[in-house]
Parts: structure tokens; C-alpha cells; sequence
């Protein structure tokens, strides 16, 4: 079998209920559909609208230049097509990881993961212990000794989930919207 040159490199494969579940950089052509996550709640909805895709095209350009940020998606693929190469999935998660060097900790690199997202359909299914436990290990892997998240204070189910996974509540964010 020949692999398809332009395909995505596949960051991780998982057997779900329902077909394979992987996880890959996004490309420009899965935007709609990551903005629709981000969309996919009352708080997303007040803040993200698709009708003018060119801000989230200049963004995805600025962090798919820069290796030290990861645009993630999750696809959910069907049966039996995720082994041929030619399985089309449809996105159904997504997720950002930056790596920030710091002169604080004896110069340690941290991560920062920012928009988990899982469709609201799929949630609950372990889409997103996947993916934050892939992050945690690429993580590792670039040698980072934090991984940092905020999640909105009303957010209380995420706010287990992260618990679960042994993120620990141990600061209190601060924002200012400009």
C-alpha cells in the first residue's frame, strides 16, 4: 500500500465505540469545523461566529508557522476505513498546545493547552482524556515540566475532568479583555 504524501501525520489512534478516533494537526480546510466546537456552548456562542472566517484563517496561518503551537483536531473515523489510508473522518474535537519557554523554575519550558473542545454530542465518551492525555505526554516529550490550562469558573464539569486527570486548581487566573 502506498501512503498518501499529502495525508495528515497521525498523532495518536484509538479503537472507540462507533470507529477510530484520531487525533492530527489540523489543516486550513477543518476551520468551519473547529470554529463550530469552539461555538458549540452558550459561552462559546457569544464569541465565535463562522460568517467571517478571515481572522481565524490569519490565526490558524500565524500558529501553524510557528512549531512551538500545535492546533490539534480529533476525527471520529467509521469502521472498517481507518487501516486504508483513504478514510475520510469527521472532526469532532479539537484543541491548542503552545510551549513557552520561562526564566522561572531554573528556566523550565511549560506547556499551555487552551480550547478543549469535544462535540456535545460525543462528551463523555473519552475523546477528551485522549487528547489532554496525548498533550501531557508531547508534553513530556519536549521536555516541559508543567502543563497549565485556565477553564471558566462556571465550567464545573470540566473543572472534574481536569481534577481526574490530576491538574491541580492551585492558582486563580486573571484576564482583561482588550
Amino acid at each position: 500500500m502506498t501512503r498518501n504524501p499529502d495525508a495528515p501525520t497521525v498523532l495518536l489512534t484509538a479503537e472507540v465505540d462507533g470507529g477510530t478516533f484520531r487525533l492530527r494537526h489540523a489543516s486550513p480546510a477543518d476551520l468551519p469545523a473547529i470554529v463550530a466546537l469552539l461555538a458549540d456552548d452558550a459561552m462559546g456562542a457569544a464569541r465565535e461566529a463562522g460568517e467571517d472566517m478571515a481572522p481565524y484563517e490569519r490565526a490558524f496561518a500565524a500558529i501553524d508557522a510557528d512549531p512551538s503551537h500545535l492546533l490539534v483536531v480529533g476525527e471520529l473515523v467509521p469502521p472498517g476505513t481507518a487501516g486504508s489510508g483513504s478514510g475520510e473522518g469527521t472532526v469532532v474535537a479539537t484543541f491548542q498546545l503552545s510551549f513557552l519557554p520561562g526564566i522561572s523554575r531554573h528556566g523550565a519550558w511549560r506547556a499551555q493547552i487552551e480550547a478543549v473542545r469535544v462535540a456535545g454530542s460525543l462528551r463523555g465518551r473519552g475523546f477528551g482524556n485522549l487528547m489532554v492525555r496525548w498533550a501531557i505526554g508531547e508534553s513530556r516529550r519536549r521536555g516541559c515540566t508543567l502543563i497549565q490550562l485556565t477553564t471558566h469558573k462556571s465550567r464545573t464539569a470540566a473543572h472534574r475532568f481536569y481534577e481526574r486527570l490530576g491538574f491541580d486548581a492551585s492558582h486563580e487566573g486573571m484576564k482583561l479583555t482588550l
